[in-house]
């Protein structure tokens, strides 16, 4: 009995801690002075009760993103480590660099970039994913990384990935995220949906609420075309206006709703 009270006590507890003025996060299961407040309330699983107590920013880092999602994203300890940290515009110049190499909205790297790692460069997740993007080994040598934790390396690698993803899935930029959370294998193993996974579920709706935060987002229409081969673009292309009386909800927006229509026709038998 006093096994599963501490159990209990580990999972409900609450979640306090500041960021000091180098953008350092501090935790604590409590308010140990006038600096901490209430980050999260209930929330710290056994496991994430572990990397806090190992005390190592990095490793915290990577784990913030398996927090809650509060209703309002300014109060989420991601977004709040991010206001005083300099490491968004410190890799600035190398998101955009990478974001134009691979056709991608530089928005979207920053929203990956920070759920994935809150921008710290030496984070390392429990599963063994590394730096600013969380490439596990098998994807950094897949994409040619030697140096995970070197930042224009992870995000090359990571741009590059995400772009394979997009390309991957259509355009639609929800699966694509949660191929990047849970490998392309376990979207496709469903069907091409998100995964019932609590943790990639959050984890897409997180990215792309950073996403608008940084500048992109749904309210920008689609952003994220997959890769046009040089053959398509000499392709003579007529659009059509629009017909203004379909109802709002039959509307597709190509890379962040499927085309149910089309998902049938394509969808592959199951064996």
């Amino acid at each position: 009995m006093s096994g599963l009270l501490v159990a209990s006590a580990c999972a409900r507890a609450d979640l306090y801690g500041y960021i000091d003025e180098k953008g350092q996060i501090h935790l604590a299961n409590e308010k140990l002075d006038a600096r901490y407040e209430l980050f999260v309330k209930g929330e710290t699983t056994t496991e994430f009760k572990r990397v806090l107590d190992s005390g190592r920013d990095s490793e915290i880092a990577a784990e913030l993103k398996y927090l809650p999602v509060p209703d309002d994203l300014a109060d989420h300890v991601i977004f709040r480590r991010l206001q005083k940290s300099p490491n968004v515009a410190r890799f600035e110049s190398l998101v955009l660099a990478a974001a134009e190499r691979q056709r991608l909205d530089a928005a979207l790297v920053k929203a990956v970039i920070a759920v994935e790692s809150a921008y710290e460069p030496q984070a390392v997740s429990r599963k063994g994913a590394m730096g600013l993007m969380q490439l596990i080994p098998g994807t950094a040598e897949r994409f040619g990384v030697k140096r995970s934790f070197d930042p224009e390396e992870n995000i090359r690698g990571g741009t590059r990935y995400l772009r394979e993803l997009i390309d991957l899935f259509k355009g639609d930029l929800s699966l694509a995220l949660a191929g990047y959370n849970a490998g392309e294998g376990a979207v496709q193993r469903f069907r091409n949906t998100i995964p019932p996974f609590p943790e990639t579920q959050a984890y897409v709706k997180l990215v792309l609420r950073f996403y608008e935060h940084f500048g992109g987002g749904a309210r920008r229409g689609p952003a994220m075309p997959p890769a046009v081969s040089q053959s398509e673009r000499d392709r003579i292309r007529i659009t059509l206006p629009a017909r203004s009386n379909l109802p709002p909800g039959g509307r597709h927006v190509p890379g962040l709703m499927r085309d149910p229509a089309a998902a049938a026709a394509t969808e592959p038998a199951t064996r």
